[in-house]
């Protein structure tokens, strides 16, 4: 290659054209790093000849010029050395006709990061005989002679055998420096660890030599070839640096190809690829399989016999036996066996086949059948005798690109050559999971078929990869999990949780509520059932058990396809599922059908319990997949599969397995108690009251008759128990949040990171810590005292901070060491600042640093978490090299002026600046002085510099610019300074970068630190010291940003991304870069491109990349992040890869413990085995895949609810993960975590891609982590700060998107498999740590709800019969007085425990938070935090928080349309608008909240009782959170111009359309239902919509049809009892009163559906004419319509107050029904009858100006869809203007108390009144106008308010004066003024109505039945009653 270095880029000799090839010039860049400038190239004579297929030609990429040595002396270690360091002296080369040459320019500069295949330098090359003869045992000797020389000891001490060169050595530094350093700095090699004299069992030239003979036999690009290379160097090398090199191969080899946790050796057992290698896939015997492939079986097997010769074969190969351990035995001595050299080649070809995978690496089994393809391929001689290298990008468009194609058009299509989403839901795309699994089991592999009809695995191994550009994908995959949207995955997947909790309920229900199994039940008797009966109907429990699990299994046959190989069995199952159903519902058909008194129902009674007892458990216990399933039988070879890649999660052992069993026991011993204690037995009353209360009297109505009012006692019972059982559920979480509480800080204690800790001597002890948990000191020579080492690293913790502004200049002063003159003349010592000893001795009281401040904060918490058990450091030289890898879309990365110091949004009241000065006042100060100094400096430098006294004073007025702004003088250099401090400050690009950068710093020093004999070497020269620490600095770590958008960027980012490049020249962006097709009407070629700061710049301000590699196509497939993440993986080096958000931040501190927390991965000491020795057991070790950080929020402080999100992080990544860790139970949550390179590559990336499914897409990597095998821990040591949003509106988008992305979570084939798979405590964990809280939220709402259904069925109950006198202390069977009452009162005993429950439910929630605080923080910051919580009134923002959780979830189930949402990442100081607050919460909570409301107002009225108070501050909460939580809502003038603007919104967007506009919102809240109508092309279509797909009816049917059906059927029956004339003695005609509901609720529909039908009219005809001269024309007509809704709501509001006889609360009982009904009835119209929407508004304001001509043949259809559309939305526009004037109006009590924007702005914003933002500066013309329209606007407003106030209120005060009324027709009018107190005084017992009919249950002769009461009582002997005939009381 650089035979001809001079030409530029690589002619290629295929004769491409060289445009794009000049990209690499090579004697630019890179190519220098390996010359040192004093060293000549060999020129290539004899040049090395494998096979004869490299020709000399100049021209060949393939030349090599390195010499060709023939005097190798059998591989003489001293053979290799000084070729170095030596001019030429040593080795024997020979030149023959050299061509001596110098480099561009002296190397000193240049960045050694990256190789680059051109340099060859002047190494050996025939080594390679050796490799395939008597080489090979050489290296294997290495392991039997223990200790020979495959041993180093691991220390950085040792150098690699000193410098053994056997010429005169030149030193380079100008000193002798035999054995003075540590290995890796004697050269300037770019991979120091494998050097020749470190034993390398093959150089790099030689790797190199594998490397361009694989390029040249497949095909791959050269550029992936070059990264694949360094790629695979850089693994060696950080191996190497801390074991021997040999062990490093093979430990990389087993780690990618044949160890025991590979994912490529377990698949290819699992896909039984070893029987195929051994007797052919004819021979197999295989499972299920469709006709073609029996078929195309058949013609194989035929084939084969026709075919004798192979018996033999077949025949040896099996005598060896087939089980699975004979071929793990059979693999491992074959990989014993091959040579070092063939190990190497089978890691390049792995690495170059995915290197160059696209999507495919997203597929790991894929991947892998790929691979072993290419492998047999490659072994063949076919390959072998190839002379002809293949021609550049063969694999990339014969293997990948096909597979692409296949995956992108299973969700695109191309119209008119632009791609347009297919509308598919989930179920019926093939995903890439779906493609990955075909390649699980031999079945699926067998259906590979090519174009011909052949099948693939007909051939033999070896030809098969040359096939696959003749595959016909599309005729190979299907689905093999159907991700259908329904809420049926929850019953499959979380089976375990529904049979727990349900059975118990059925268990502590039936044995509490007797009266209901009891013959003939009476309430002075409380006569007892029969035991048989009570046992019996307690054991029907096993029944509900099994009735789940068979539900379950049912759904499971409709989500797994029967044709997947890896597809349970579900018959056999079903089939003993209903066996156990029998068996469990026998006994009871016999006891309640036959018998209940025998011996025999009774022993059947025991029995069936104690059987519903055994089903319980086991089904408790059992996973679905275990019950007959083939997953979990270990012996099976068919299902290996499904075990290895769903199944093979790690076991816990020891403390960890006893800790999740005791979390569980704990927490299901406190729910059971607690639940049977609280819920149970305060529900036993009630169920015994309402099941005989019996409703004697009543009218009903006139069509229903009685039928329903007289089981209105029975009818709530059943909504009682229903809420009842979802209480039941909300317990477990509630016991399982406070037992995780009580785990966590326990741990907390033990490691020692909590406060309280006795050791709180953490910062007297900090020095010594210093000294031995950051410092690797365990072998360092004692020559230097301990202090000096801890004084460096302190003191540069100390500066950084300083740097960061975060300390002024004095506080520094006080905290650093100083050097002080000692005793000793002469001599200085160094003196420790005061600062360790102060923190525990209260007598200094001197101040190191603000209080409460940023550097209190990391100091304190650096130290606090040294006192943890942290793992031994190795030396910097032995560290493994990691890299962080950012994805960056579209955030920010520098701040602009403009933005910091501008007011940037209208309703802003601030600039940013002065909000960051408010916020970190300190820091601002430190910043100020700073730059004071420094333009003092400048203008001294500059000379005019004499100062007087008197210009001191106006020195001050000089200053005002630096104290606001920070800069005096516009010169960039000020500037950039104050962008910079801002930006850091805010959540940027810059920020992160500049964060993870210190990484570099803390190697540097470290390495400075542990290796003074660096330091010494270099004396004075600090540039070359420093350009030997940055080296180890690149060597170790690397940082890439993948900025998808860079080749797009505008000037201003292109701008700030240099200004990064040029800061952090070390930092590398990956981007993607575009090309146009070379042919027209081809695709654009896109390339995954990679700079850095080194890259030469070209003309047109781009940077050279360093590699460029082609794609298939367009990569960002899915929701853009994880195909962001998946470009960039490929350039990731060494074995970490850390994933950063690019909102997060680091620190220097935190930085140095990196060795540590890699150190955590356990893979830092090796035993120095190979892992393929024979005989050896295989160690039964997970690998750690994934290891988990905690999170510092650094927006904590910045109000009330950034101040909730900050504590909901830090629970969450710290308190729980803790404990999540220690049980198995935390998945992976993206940010600071750091994950096993090789492992998380191999099996499927760092994340999941599937478009709209993997929205969450960082969980996936974690479930796919566990299931395969990784485990995943949590370091408690480390941490990373963390932007959260801090504005309303954007936690709530956060809050959606998490919540809709947990609904795509719950379809997602992960869920299936850790549900139905875990053992039950693992399963548990994973239940409650994840989906479980989302399910538990949206259990408190539905409770709510129902909480407010059962409030207005008591109600009407209780406003309807008269309350008994109830005494708790009387025995139960004392007759009720007064007779004929009904005893509501224990049921509102009832009713109070419930809220006290949901109550304790919603305030659990602030437990972790002070837990968290309390440990961490000490009691009194605890404290605090809460009780400014709750100031601030973040209860309310919580209840809100859970009904978007639980919206978003139940959106996502029925509609889909999961999409990410970037959250906002600003700061929250702007006043939004109170129509776009409407728009955008009406549909998740306030239309929720406005419904409750009136349930709870009815409430309220009737069983009216203090906790309802709770209710009401909960309910109005999620009705006017969004406005409470809204900067300056209550300033007296925006708030009356923000009504303006609101009616102005409700107004709007009719004649020309207008985004925001309540027509927009209403048709976007609609078209989650209808869909859009394809993209007419060419019209510009709203952004905003995106695509939503129609939603499916069959997902829809429950949410929109069934839901609001059961709320019109729940509101109208207590209407109906309340309107029945209960218990009047002489009551009138029973009254119409259900056609009265459907003539208020119709009525409004029908007048609007008239008034539109004119207007429509009218629009038509005058519409096209009059608009010509009135703009306005759409909007009269329009706002005429609306004034109609509006009047004829209001108006019907007063009909029902008629009607009901003036009586508010049945009146408001009917408005709720009729909401009900309306809302029914709007959302029946559109589930049903709506057709597509269009993209545009054009029918909209077509339909109100008349112009339909411009809708083409649309223009016939379209008005009728839209007369139903407008039908819906006026009725949707009356509701809305209603509720928003009240909403309105409920915030004018706030918006009078004084000063309140003051005291609102403190309690949002936690800033002093003094500190706080100043208001906005208008001109005086504003002001004048502001004021004119607030006058105006607030006397509409309070006009309105008495217009409101008189309609609902003056009725009650008319009606006294109104006595004559017509009569009205139908019996509408309800009668009032009835006495419905039908109770008597006389003595009687509840058997007034005929005791004996009202007893008998089927009404028989009534005597009889009497008596039997009475004998069953009597024989009893404990009754005092005795009965006479009549049923009347003989004796009292």
């Amino acid at each position: 290659m650089s035979g001809h270095p001079h030409q530029g880029g690589y002619d290629d000799g295929y004769g491409q054209p060289h445009g794009n090839d000049a990209y690499y010039q090579d004697d630019h860049g890179y190519n220098d790093q390996y010359d040192y400038g004093h060293q000549q190239q060999h020129g290539g004579e004899g040049y090395y000849d494998e096979s004869g297929y490299y020709n000399a030609d100049a021209s060949n990429p393939y030349h090599n010029d390195g010499g060709y040595y023939e005097g190798h002396q059998g591989y003489q270690d001293d053979y290799y050395d000084g070729q170095y360091y030596d001019q030429g002296a040593a080795g024997q080369p020979q030149y023959q006709g050299q061509r001596p040459r110098r480099r561009g320019h002296d190397s000193e500069e240049d960045s050694e990061t990256f190789s680059d295949f051109t340099m060859r330098s002047d190494m050996a090359r025939a080594a390679e005989m050796d490799y395939y003869g008597r080489g090979d045992e050489r290296y294997h000797s290495g392991y039997d002679n223990q200790g020979g020389r495959g041993y180093r000891p691991p220390s950085s001490q040792v150098s690699y055998g000193g410098n053994r060169s056997s010429g005169a050595s030149t030193p380079i530094y100008g000193m002798d420096y035999n054995n003075a350093l540590p290995a890796g700095q004697r050269s300037r090699e770019p991979y120091p660890a494998w050097t020749s004299d470190a034993q390398i069992p093959l150089s790099k030239e030689e790797v190199e030599d594998i490397f361009l003979d694989l390029t040249a036999k497949f095909g791959f690009q050269r550029d992936s070839m070059r990264n694949m290379y360094d790629h695979m160097m850089t693994l060696l090398d950080s191996r190497a640096s801390r074991m021997t090199p040999n062990q490093a191969l093979l430990s990389l080899h087993a780690d990618y190809i044949g160890g025991d946790n590979a994912n490529y050796r377990r698949w290819y057992f699992a896909a039984h690829l070893d029987l195929d290698d051994a007797v052919g896939f004819a021979n197999m015997k295989l499972g299920k399989a469709n006709r073609r492939t029996r078929k195309a079986r058949k013609a194989a097997a035929k084939k084969a016999k026709e075919n004798p010769t192979n018996e033999e074969q077949t025949l040896e190969a099996l005598e060896g036996d087939n089980s699975l351990e004979a071929a793990e035995y059979r693999w491992k001595t074959r990989m014993n066996k091959m040579s070092q050299h063939d190990r190497a080649r089978q890691i390049a070809l792995y690495l170059l086949c995915w290197g160059e995978a696209n999507q495919v690496r997203f597929m790991p089994e894929t991947l892998c059948f790929i691979f072993k393809c290419a492998d047999d391929y490659l072994h063949s001689p076919a390959c072998q005798n190839r002379v002809e290298p293949v021609e550049e990008f063969t694999y990339l468009n014969n293997v990948i690109t096909p597979l692409y194609t296949y995956i992108r058009d299973q969700c695109y299509e191309i119209i008119d050559g632009k791609y347009v989403r297919r509308e598919r839901d989930h179920n019926k795309v093939i995903g890439y999971d779906d493609i990955n699994q075909l390649f699980w089991y031999p079945e699926g592999i067998e259906r590979i078929v090519m174009n011909d009809k052949s099948r693939i695995v007909d051939l033999p191994p070896a030809e098969r990869y040359l096939k696959f550009q003749e595959v016909n994908w599309k005729k190979v995959f299907f689905k093999t999990y159907k991700e259908t949207r329904s809420w049926f995955h929850l019953v499959v997947n979380f089976n375990r949780i529904w049979v727990i909790h349900l059975t118990t309920f059925w268990f502590y229900t039936a044995f509490n509520s007797p009266s209901l199994y009891t013959k003939n039940y009476q309430q002075q008797l409380n006569n007892q059932p029969h035991a048989a009966a009570q046992w019996s109907a307690v054991g029907l429990g096993g029944t509900v058990a099994s009735l789940i699990q068979i539900m379950a299994t049912l759904i499971e046959w409709s989500y797994v396809p029967r044709r997947w190989a890896g597809a349970q069995h579900l018959t056999k199952r079903l089939l003993f599922l209903i066996g156990v159903f029998t068996l469990n519902i026998a006994p009871s058909v016999y006891i309640f059908g036959f018998s209940q008194t025998s011996k025999i129902s009774l022993i059947l009674g025991v029995v069936q319990f104690l059987v519903a007892l055994a089903t319980f458990f086991f089904f408790s216990i059992m996973p679905l997949g275990g019950l007959f399933g083939s997953y979990l039988t270990r012996n099976s070879r068919q299902y290996v599969a499904s075990q290895t890649f769903t199944a093979s999660y790690p076991r816990l052992k020891g403390n960890d397995m006893w800790m999740s069993y005791g979390l569980w026991i704990m927490v299901f011993a406190a729910k059971l108690a607690e639940s049977y204690f609280f819920l149970t037995l305060s529900f036993r009353d009630p169920i015994k009251i309402l099941s005989y209360t019996k409703i004697h009297r009543c009218q009903g109505d006139a069509i229903l008759k009685t039928y329903l009012c007289k089981y209105q006692p029975q009818i709530l019972l059943g909504i009682m128990f229903f809420t009842d059982l979802i209480l039941f559920f909300l317990d477990t979480y509630l016991w399982y949040i406070i037992w995780n509480c009580v785990f966590s800080v326990a741990r907390s204690f033990y490691l020692g990171v909590s406060i309280w800790t006795p050791w709180r001597n953490i910062f007297s002890r900090l020095p010594k810590r210093i000294y031995s948990k950051i410092l690797a000191t365990t072998d360092m020579e004692i020559k230097y005292k301990p202090k000096v080492l801890i004084s460096q690293v302190w003191n540069a913790i100390v500066i950084s901070m300083y740097r960061e502004h975060l300390l002024a200049i004095d506080h520094v002063q006080k905290l650093l060491y100083h050097q002080v003159p000692s005793e000793q003349e002469g001599k200085r010592t160094l003196r420790a600042p005061t600062f360790f000893v102060s923190q525990e001795d209260h007598s200094f009281k001197t101040e190191f640093f603000p209080s409460q401040s940023e550097a209190e904060r990391r100091i304190s918490f650096f130290a606090q978490s040294l006192s943890t058990p942290i793992p031994e450091p190795l030396p910097v030289d032995n560290m493994p090299t990691f890299t962080v890898l950012i994805p960056h879309y579209s955030e920010k990365i520098l701040l602009s002026l403009r933005e910091i110091i501008r007011e940037d949004e209208p309703y802003s009241r601030v600039t940013l600046l002065e909000y960051l000065k408010q916020l970190h006042p300190h820091e601002w100060d430190c910043f100020v002085k700073d730059t004071k100094i420094l333009a003092d400096e400048t203008s001294q430098f500059n000379g005019d510099y004499e100062k007087s006294e008197k210009d001191t004073a106006k020195s001050k007025i000089d200053d005002l610019p630096f104290y606001c702004i920070g800069f005096k003088s516009a010169a960039p250099e000020y500037t950039l300074r104050t962008r910079i401090w801002a930006s850091l400050r805010s959540q940027t690009l810059y920020r992160t970068v500049s964060g993870f950068m210190n990484y570099s710093r803390a190697i540097k020093l470290l390495y400075r630190v542990e290796n003074p004999e660096v330091v010494q070497m270099f004396g004075g020269n600090s540039d070359k010291l420093e350009r030997e620490l940055e080296r180890m600095a690149r060597r170790k770590f690397k940082i890439v940003v993948s900025m998808q958008r860079y080749a797009k960027f505008k000037k201003e980012e292109r701008e700030n991304t240099e200004f990064l490049l040029r800061a952090y020249p070390d930092l590398q962006i990956a981007y993607l870069d575009e090309e146009p097709p070379q042919n027209e009407g081809e695709e654009p070629r896109l390339y995954s491109a990679l700079i850095d700061g080194h890259s030469e710049l070209l003309d047109n301000g781009m940077r050279r990349p360093k590699f460029r590699v082609q794609l298939s196509g367009n990569p960002i497939l899915g929701d853009g992040k994880s195909d962001n993440q998946n470009h960039a993986i490929i350039f990731y080096r060494g074995e970490y890869i850390q994933l950063i958000d690019a909102n997060q931040d680091n620190y220097l501190e935190e930085c140095l413990k990196i060795r540590s927390v890699l150190a955590e991965f356990e893979e830092m000491t090796t035993d120095n085995v190979s892992p393929y020795t024979p005989g050896i057991p295989p160690t039964k070790s997970n690998p750690v895949a994934i290891l988990g950080a905690r999170e510092y929020i650094f927006s904590e402080n910045i109000g009330v609810l950034g101040d909730v999100a900050a504590g909901k992080e830090q629970t969450f990544g710290t308190l729980f993960a803790r404990t999540l860790a220690q049980i198995g139970g935390k998945l992976h949550y993206g940010h600071p975590d750091f994950l096993n390179g090789i492992f998380m590559t191999t099996r499927g990336g760092v994340s999941k891609a599937q478009k709209g499914l993997h929205l969450n897409e960082d969980i996936y990597a974690g479930m796919n982590a566990l299931i395969r095998g990784g485990r995943i821990k949590h370091c408690e040591y480390y941490q990373c700060g963390k932007g959260r949003d801090l504005g309303f509106g954007s936690i709530l988008n956060f809050t959606t998107k998490i919540g809709t992305g947990m609904g795509e979570q719950m379809l997602s084939r992960e869920y299936y498999y850790l549900g139905t798979q875990l053992p039950l405590d693992r399963f548990l964990s994973f239940y409650y740590a994840h989906p479980g809280f989302h399910i538990n939220n949206m259990f408190i709402m539905l409770s709510v709800q129902l909480f407010m259904i059962v409030l207005i069925n008591l109600g009407a109950l209780r406003h309807e019969t008269i309350v008994c006198h109830f005494n708790r202390n009387t025995p139960p069977t004392d007759p009720l007085k007064p007779t004929g009452c009904a005893n509501l009162i224990p049921i509102q005993g009832w009713v109070e425990r419930c809220v006290v429950s949901i109550f304790i439910v919603f305030f659990i929630s602030f437990v972790p938070l002070v837990v968290q605080e309390l440990t961490e923080r000490g009691f009194w910051r605890a404290a605090t935090r809460l009780a400014k919580h709750f100031a601030s009134a973040s209860p309310v923002f919580e209840v809100f928080v859970c009904q978007i959780y639980a919206s978003s979830i139940q959106q996502d189930l029925s509609f889909g349309g999961a999409r990410y949402i970037g959250t906002g990442r600003g700061f929250a100081t702007a006043r939004i608008p109170f129509g776009v607050l409407y728009s955008r919460f009406a549909g998740p909570s306030i239309y929720l909240g406005a419904r409750s409301l009136m349930m709870l107002l009815f409430g309220t009225i009737t069983v009216w009782g203090a906790w309802l108070l709770w209710f009401w501050i909960s309910l109005l909460g999620l009705v006017i959170s969004p406005f409470i939580f809204n900067p300056h809502q209550f300033a007296w003038t925006d708030f009356f111009i923000d009504y303006r603007d609101y009616l102005r919104w409700l107004s709007r967007g009719n004649s020309r359309s207008h985004a925001s506009s309540w027509i927009a919102f209403c048709r976007l809240s609609r078209t989650r239902l209808t869909g859009f109508k394809r993209k007419v092309l060419g019209s510009p279509s709203e952004k905003l919509s995106g695509d939503v797909p129609r939603a499916h009816f069959t997902s829809i049917f429950f949410s929109e049809v069934i839901g609001p059906l059961v709320l019109v059927a729940l509101t109208l029956i207590p209407y109906l009892f309340i309107n029945a004339q209960t218990g009047v003695e002489k009551p009138e005609a029973a009254t119409n009163s259900l056609v009265r509901v459907a003539i208020v609720a119709f009525a409004p529909i029908a007048i609007n559906a008239g008034v539109l039908a004119g207007l429509f009219g009218m629009a038509c005809c005058m519409g096209p004419v009059l608009s010509m001269c009135c703009k306005k024309f759409g909007s009269v007509l329009a706002a005429i319509a609306h004034a109609v809704a509006v009047i004829s709501l209001f108006a019907f509001w007063e009909v029902m107050f008629f009607l009901e006889g003036w009586i508010f609360a049945k009146a408001l009982l009917g408005m709720i029904a009729v909401v009900a009904l309306q809302r029914f009835v709007f959302k029946l119209i559109i589930a049903l009858c709506l057709t597509r929407e269009f993209k545009q508004d054009s029918s909209n304001i077509a339909w109100w100006t008349g112009k339909w001509y411009s809708m083409g043949w649309h223009s016939m259809s379209q008005p009728a869809r839209e007369y139903l559309c407008k039908i819906t939305e006026l009725g949707f526009f009356a509701a809305d203007f209603i509720l928003g004037h009240c909403l309105m109006f409920i915030m004018l009590p706030a918006l009078c108390v004084p000063y309140i924007d003051k005291f609102h702005s403190v309690m949002l914003f936690w800033l002093r009144p003094s500190r706080q933002i100043r208001p906005p500066i208008y001109s005086i013309k504003q002001s004048r106008l502001r004021k004119r329209r607030v006058i105006r606007y607030a006397i509409l407003y309070f006009a309105l308010l008495i217009l409101f106030l008189v309609l609902i209120i003056g009725p009650v005060f008319v009606r006294k004066y109104v006595t004559n009324l017509p009569s009205i027709p139908l019996d509408l009018l309800q009668p009032t003024g009835q006495d419905n107190n039908d109770t008597t005084s006389q003595i009687t017992g509840s058997a007034l109505h005929n005791f004996g009919q009202g007893a008998a249950a089927t009404g028989g002769d009534s005597g009889q039945a009497a008596t039997t009461a009475a004998a069953a009582a009597s024989s009893s002997g404990s009754n005092p009653f005795t009965f006479g005939g009549g049923g009347r009381f003989i004796r009292w």
